[in-house]
């Protein structure tokens, strides 16, 4: 292994070799976190902690991601059970917001570290650890997202970021993982990296990362069925949502969680919620991905839907931008800024009346609201059946004359 020469730390909050004794690692078990188990002991000399949570991955053996970590070192491996935190107090949030970021990434990652920056510093200071560390690289989004956070919840914790201070590009640290017989799930000849929750599955590396190469989505799309490969029968599934928020899939009643991963299932089926996107990173860079979101992208279509039926023209222009505003902010680290927060109360408000059923149909890797029902829907079956109020079309000549007055002026000049 090469010796980082070129790094310095200059931030008061990055720990220093001799300094921290105890640190508590965000391990997931995948190549990152499984090379730095070992390169932290013997950089730091320190006593290191996992910390697994349980957020709904839907391709991880857990069991054997904490076993894992006790082999190689670890003097405790902590595994925490956070679907409903994640799922009410976060993905909530974002399902208010129609969750997205520059097309169909419904922005799983960038939520999961939130609920998972919140629980690491309440383990951490729990546990008497001066530091916590984690895997993300000095060219990523995660870094903000986790360092941000956790100096938000407890501003004197020291961080370690190893990925920053090692000089070990991919392969190095797949070479480095051999020699020290250290499992990974990462191979030279298969470049592709996955961060995984319930609401979506994030891929990266190899072809993705290059936007004039198709990427090979058959070799890691391997958790459902990809498009081409779904029944040639469509599914309808009913989703009722109450206040915004999604409480019983097809009138069976659920927990948040369980219904996302419910969906997930359903969804997965058909293939539904893939999304590739070579998008805008928060530190400057450009970098292509390969969503899987079938759960979460359901829920979304049916949400939008579903607020735009119960709210007016005007409110639904302004919530639409606002939805910009929060999906950027989310992605960019701002989670816990005071605009988020106004945003937030800005969406319970609107959400008040998105209360009703939608049904989605599912086929071949589409997602189509087919119906929707509410109590508080603006639409009307037929203007001359004069249902819920008379319209008088005596009015309509006059109004369209007033409308268009301008227009019309203007092209005369």
């Amino acid at each position: 292994m090469k010796t980082k020469t070129t790094y310095q730390k200059v931030a008061s909050y990055e720990a220093k070799v001799g300094e921290v004794h105890k640190i508590l690692l965000l391990y997931s078990g995948g190549l990152d976190t499984s090379v730095m188990l070992k390169w932290i002991q013997d950089q730091y000399k320190a006593e290191v902690i996992t910390l697994t949570l349980d957020i709904g991955q839907q391709g991880d053996d857990l069991k054997k991601v904490q076993a894992k970590a006790l082999k190689f070192g670890a003097k405790k491996a902590l595994v925490y059970d956070a679907k409903d935190e994640f799922a009410d107090k976060v993905i909530a949030k974002g399902i208010k917001a129609n969750a997205s970021y520059q097309g169909d990434y419904h922005l799983s990652t960038p939520m999961g570290r939130v609920i998972t920056s919140e629980i690491a510093v309440k383990i951490a200071q729990q546990e008497g650890c001066d530091a916590i560390a984690h895997g993300c690289t000095g060219k990523g989004n995660d870094q903000v997202r986790f360092e941000g956070y956790i100096l938000t919840h407890s501003p004197k914790m020291k961080i370690i970021a190893p990925v920053r201070e090692w000089l070990m590009d991919r392969n190095e640290e797949i070479k480095y993982a051999e020699k020290h017989g250290i499992p990974v799930p990462a191979r030279l000849d298969f470049p592709y990296s996955v961060d995984d929750n319930m609401w979506g599955m994030t891929w990266e590396g190899g072809e993705i990362e290059y936007p004039d190469v198709i990427s090979p989505v058959e070799k890691f799309l391997t958790t459902y069925t990809l498009a081409q490969n779904a029944p040639d029968k469509e599914e309808l599934v009913k989703l009722t949502f109450e206040k915004g928020i999604p409480t019983a899939v097809n009138g069976k009643k659920l927990p948040l969680a369980k219904i996302i991963i419910t969906l997930n299932k359903m969804g997965g089926r058909h293939g539904v919620g893939v999304a590739h996107l070579f998008e805008d990173r928060l530190v400057g860079l450009k970098n292509g991905g390969v969503y899987e979101l079938p759960g979460g992208h359901i829920i979304i279509e049916a949400h939008k839907a579903l607020e735009k039926y119960v709210s007016t023209r005007a409110l639904n222009e302004l919530k639409s931008t606002l939805d910009i505003k929060w999906g950027y902010a989310c992605y960019g680290a701002l989670w816990y800024d005071p605009m988020m927060q106004a945003i937030n109360a800005f969406n319970d408000q609107v959400n008040e009346k998105v209360t009703g059923e939608v049904t989605v149909r599912l086929y071949k890797g589409s997602t189509t609201v087919a119906a929707m029902d509410s109590p508080f829907g603006l639409a009307y079956t037929s203007f001359n059946m004069n249902e819920g109020y008379d319209f008088n079309v005596n009015a309509s000549a006059g109004f369209i004359e007033v409308y268009t007055l301008q227009m019309k002026l203007a092209n005369q000049k």
